[in-house]
């Protein structure tokens, strides 16, 4: 640790306390108002920086990189367009709970409000999409800022923070401070979870006749002593489980137990056992509505228990029976106590015929598709990807659109930290950036971005970045040339009028892997498939895979928008008209 009496400019007082925070690797695109913190990068060695090819690409890297470590990601941007075009990776983080710091320059003080060259009001603009921000005006203030704003990012429900630093106060001179000295005043999230709430929690659980464990991506974030827990505790009590798009990996997909991903692509079994049970148990996720569907048919028999870090998370969409706020791993270690205290066992018969009526939905295999021809179908050309790599310690990423849907489908998970997808902001060109920052975090591991036609395109660039940093990244394209969601909706809801979806004037992908120097593959047949899966694992470049997919293909089981998961579409024989979803007919 630095001396606390030690005089730096500001521009080495943010090295030095990136250092003292443990950070190894910031993302980031120098200009003008940030130039000084980049001369003190050239000066030191301790923190590597990766340049990235744009901004947003930057925070998304920052983003797998985090998600995958548990680390808190790190970004420096320029002012003006160098922030703005950081947004919506910081919105992006916001919405999935991601820990970032964020440093982007600013115009110096005195300029402040003049419209001066690069200026904009970052603190103003960042306010609604981070979970705090600073304007740094004193460069005495810095370093505590800096460490606070670890602390914040970190701290309870993760987030991002953005940190506004003029040049002038990278240029001027100041006292460090440690970390160590440093305390916040005011946020300390609650870790504990309250002892009566626990207690009605178990009274509720161990009465249950039709339970079941709906977890997410809040127990990634607390760690890996929280998807432990809450193995253990699925075993103990025998309940079924099922985890949103977020929470893939928190619970083993090879389990027994575990009825699939539920929501609006979930399964038939997920999403039938969570209308029907009578207790439901929230462990770190917040009622989404692309789990909840239409909010008055949601689960509306049951007794629910929500356990949550974030205070305002509770009853914000779905009121609970039971709230519990507190830190996942600290209350399911207290579930899990008491309940072995008080030698509760779930009751055999009624433990018999929820999952009786589970296995008969699960008889339905609602993730089935017919794989024949010489085309390819895009549920064949994930499952072949996944049985191909088995042995190999493999990352998913994706894009956004069928292929993340089919991904979570058919993408077997059985660890923590391993599927990094764009949940609540659905942002497309999320996938690849963060499989950069993924890749860093394992250099040796496999890293995939599994991203279609379209969605691939938002941030080719980063081809760049992936050479230069000798990065073997694989992007793995589901090309259906379409813009696959958008078709499929416009098929269901709007009388298949496939307005500006269909992806004309494509690349030839091979040529473009080839202009950056990566590799570039394409299986157009069937009987191309498994060879082009394993050039590209054997391959140790950069690589773009192109998979000619069935162009027809439909993502399904799906809950119609507004329906409830007991609507479901099934498959291609579900179609209907649109007055026959809008009716809410669509049944199963």
């Amino acid at each position: 640790m630095a001396d606390t009496r030690q005089k730096m400019t500001g521009a080495e007082i943010v090295l030095q306390a990136l250092k003292d925070q443990g950070v190894e690797i910031i993302f980031g695109y120098p200009g003008g108002a940030v130039l000084p913190i980049y001369d003190a990068i050239f000066q030191q060695n301790a923190v590597r920086h990766i340049l990235v090819r744009h901004e947003q690409a930057a925070v998304h890297s920052a983003e797998g990189y985090a998600r995958t470590t548990g680390k808190v990601g790190c970004v420096l941007v320029t002012s003006g367009p160098g922030a703005t075009n950081a947004v919506t990776g910081l919105t992006d983080a916001m919405l999935d709970s991601v820990p970032l710091v964020c440093f982007t320059g600013q115009v110096a003080t005195h300029l402040i409000g003049s419209d001066a060259f690069q200026e904009c009001d970052t603190v103003g603009i960042t306010r609604a999409c981070t979970k705090h921000n600073y304007l740094v005006k004193d460069v005495d203030d810095l370093a505590r800022i800096i460490h606070e704003a670890f602390y914040v990012a970190r701290s309870g429900r993760p987030g991002p923070v953005v940190i506004d630093l003029p040049k002038d106060i990278q240029f001027a001179t100041g006292t460090y401070t440690s970390p160590e000295s440093v305390e916040h005043r005011t946020y300390r999230p609650k870790k504990q979870g309250d002892a009566g709430r626990i207690n009605e929690a178990l009274d509720l659980l161990a009465s249950a006749k039709r339970p079941v464990i709906y977890a997410g991506g809040g127990v990634v974030n607390s760690g890996d002593k929280a998807c432990k827990l809450l193995q253990e505790f699925a075993h103990e009590t025998g309940f079924p489980i099922t985890l949103t798009l977020m929470g893939l990996g928190a619970y083993p997909a090879s389990d027994k137990q575990f009825l699939g991903m539920l929501g609006m692509h979930g399964t038939y079994e997920a999403n039938l056992t969570m209308h029907d049970c009578d207790v439901m148990l929230n462990v770190g996720a917040r009622f989404d509505d692309r789990v909840t569907g239409k909010l008055d048919l949601f689960s509306p028999d049951s007794k629910k228990i929500h356990i949550d870090i974030d205070p305002s998370s509770i009853n914000k969409t779905v009121m609970v029976d039971v709230p519990v706020v507190g830190d996942v791993a600290e209350v399911l270690q207290a579930l899990l106590d008491g309940w072995r205290a008080r030698k509760a066992k779930w009751d055999a018969e009624a433990k018999s015929a929820w999952w009786g009526q589970i296995e008969e939905w699960r008889r339905r295999q609602s993730l089935k598709y017919h794989q024949g021809g010489s085309i390819i179908k895009p549920q064949h050309a994930i499952r072949r990807l996944w049985e191909l790599s088995k042995g190999r310690d493999t990352y998913i990423t994706t894009e956004v659109g069928q292929h993340q849907m089919w991904a979570a489908q058919h993408f077997g998970f059985d660890a923590p930290k391993h599927w990094m997808t764009s949940g609540g902001l659905g942002t497309m060109g999320y996938g690849f950036p963060a499989a950069i920052g993924v890749q860093l975090a394992h250099p040796d591991a496999l890293v995939v971005d599994i991203a279609g036609e379209a969605s691939i395109l938002m941030n080719i660039q980063e081809l760049s970045t992936a050479v230069q940093y000798r990065l073997p990244v694989k992007i793995f394209i589901l090309n259906n040339r379409y813009m696959g969601m958008v078709r499929q909706w416009q098929e269901l809801l709007h009388g298949g009028r496939y307005s500006e979806s269909y992806s004309e004037a494509l690349p030839d992908f091979v040529k473009l892997a080839e202009a950056f120097g990566a590799g570039g593959y394409r299986a157009e047949r069937l009987d191309q498939l498994d060879d082009t899966i394993k050039a590209m694992l054997a391959d140790p470049r950069p690589c773009v895979v192109d998979i000619a997919v069935d162009e027809k293909e439909m993502c399904f089981p799906m809950i119609p928008s507004g329906h409830g998961h007991h609507e479901m579409l099934l498959g291609p024989e579900d179609h209907a008209d649109e007055d026959a979803i809008e009716a809410g007919k669509i049944l199963v």
